[in-house]
Parts: C-alpha cells; sequence; structure tokens
C-alpha cells in the first residue's frame, strides 16, 4: 500500500497507509488527518481539503484541471504548489508523496 504523508502547518508529520485507486483526501478523512475537512465529500466543490505538494512530487500529482483551478480561488493562502487533494488519484507512483496542510482550511 503507498503511503502518504501529510505535515501540518505546525510541522507534525503523520504518514499513512492509502489504497490504490482512492483519493489523497480520502486516505486522510480514513486515518483521521487533522487540516483535511472534505466539506463536499471530494466533490471538488467547496476546496476545503486544499494541500500543499512537495516540490519533488509535483510531477506525478500532475497538474489541476480547469474546474480545480476555479475552486482553488476559493481556498486560502494558495501558492503555485496548491492542489486540492480530493483530485489527486492514488497510485503505485504516488507511493511516499508529501502534502502539506495550510494553518486553515476555505
Amino acid at each position: 500500500m503507498p503511503k502518504i504523508t501529510f505535515i501540518d502547518a505546525a510541522g507534525t508529520a503523520r504518514t499513512v497507509e492509502a489504497q490504490i485507486g482512492q483519493t489523497v483526501m480520502e486516505a486522510a478523512i480514513r486515518n483521521g488527518v487533522p487540516g483535511i475537512d472534505a466539506e463536499c465529500g471530494g466533490a471538488c466543490a467547496c476546496a476545503t481539503c486544499h494541500v500543499y505538494v512537495d516540490e519533488a512530487w509535483q510531477g506525478a500529482t500532475g497538474e489541476p484541471s480547469t474546474m480545480e483551478e476555479d475552486m482553488l480561488d476559493f481556498a486560502s493562502d494558495v501558492k503555485p504548489n496548491s492542489r486540492l487533494s480530493c483530485q489527486i488519484k492514488i497510485g503505485e507512483a504516488l507511493d511516499g508523496l508529501v502534502v502539506r496542510t495550510p494553518a486553515q482550511q476555505g
């Protein structure tokens, strides 16, 4: 199972096991990772699962879709490496992925 490390705004890291085919958001919710609210349940409709993808992983996670970019307009403190975790599908290539959660969602 791929492992994903979530680092919160205070610097605390939590590594969780994820299932192939689920999203980074689903892995966070299933494992009780704080900082991922996911109010819309993964429908790309709320921007409360905003994360910063570690620079080393940006290529592997791909580019955000137009719809995702539009939703990121509603997120706080958006950066060039911002993504909605509900839009990042987990595959073997993402084993070891590192993402950071912002200080606040929304």
